[in-house]
């Protein structure tokens, strides 16, 4: 999402080579490039993270904010549980698009525990959001009971997002939404051109899991999500992507791409095995 990254520095080793500092941080790169929509808690990037980023979820926050700690050596230290969580939160997400479940459990859970040392109910309930917008991408649209339970702390920006993942969405709701999923909480009467728009791959996937929510993925819809998650590996929404393209094809009575269609299916599986 395009709302402003955690300032988490990595440790020392993992960043890149000095450099100076600019006088604007990451943070305020990225609200300006979101029209200055900005949530006051630091660990807003969880949210960030599923929509703004060039590569998974959760390295979105490790990216550096000046460029090092070194050329901003100003800035105190992460406290340990962001660190941790950030970790956690990182193989979550990749094990969870990988069709992992088990390691995507365990590592989201340590990933509460560590939240869970705040005491902060709305950074719990933007985790939780986290971890549901990539079982939406993935077309699993079971109840989201771990935020559900701490909806009434969360700020109006993950309350706008937790009914756009739930196909819920109002107009109202599109100004607090990542710039790029706000076309289509307007209800875009070319969903096709809307999805392609959003570039980034797993912010396309939640928005095409969206559109399938609300009975408005039209076959080039399908065609988008396949198409990027194949291109990705990720095995867990491919599997539910290709399955909903199978139905389809099963439905026109197009027995030859429906094999087609099982055949890739068949393919993904042996990945998992």
């Amino acid at each position: 999402m395009n709302i402003p990254a955690l300032d988490l520095p990595q440790p020392q080793a993992a960043l890149s080579a000095p450099r100076p500092c600019s006088g604007t941080t990451l943070a305020d790169r990225q609200n300006q490039a979101d029209g200055g929509l900005a949530l006051a808690n630091p660990f807003a990037a969880l949210l960030a993270a599923l929509n703004a980023r060039a590569m998974t979820a959760a390295r979105w926050l490790s990216m550096p904010l000046c460029a090092s700690l070194a050329a901003c050596s100003s800035a105190p230290p992460a406290p340990d549980w962001q660190v941790n969580a950030k970790s956690s939160i990182e193989r979550a997400t990749d094990a969870g698009l990988r069709g992992d479940i088990g390691i995507e459990g365990a590592e989201f859970a340590r990933a509460r525990a560590e939240v869970a040392r705040t005491g902060q109910p709305a950074l719990m309930a933007r985790l939780e959001l986290l971890r549901c917008a990539t079982q939406v991408a993935a077309l699993d649209f079971a109840p989201c009971s771990g935020y559900e339970s701490l909806a009434g702390d969360a700020a109006p920006p993950e309350q706008a997002y937790a009914r756009y993942l739930e196909g819920q969405a109002t107009p109202a709701d599109a100004a607090l939404l990542p710039l790029a999923h706000r076309t289509l909480a307007s209800q875009p009467t070319a969903p096709d051109a809307a999805l392609s728009a959003i570039t980034d791959p797993q912010s396309r996937l939640i928005a095409a899991g969206v559109l399938l929510r609300r009975s408005q993925a039209t076959p080039g819809v399908i065609e988008q999500a396949v198409a990027t998650a194949s291109s990705q590996g990720w095995r867990r929404p491919l599997l539910a992507w290709l399955g909903v393209q199978q139905q389809r094809a099963q439905a026109a009575g197009a027995a030859q791409e429906a094999a087609r269609i099982q055949r890739r299916i068949e393919l993904v599986l042996q990945a998992q095995r």
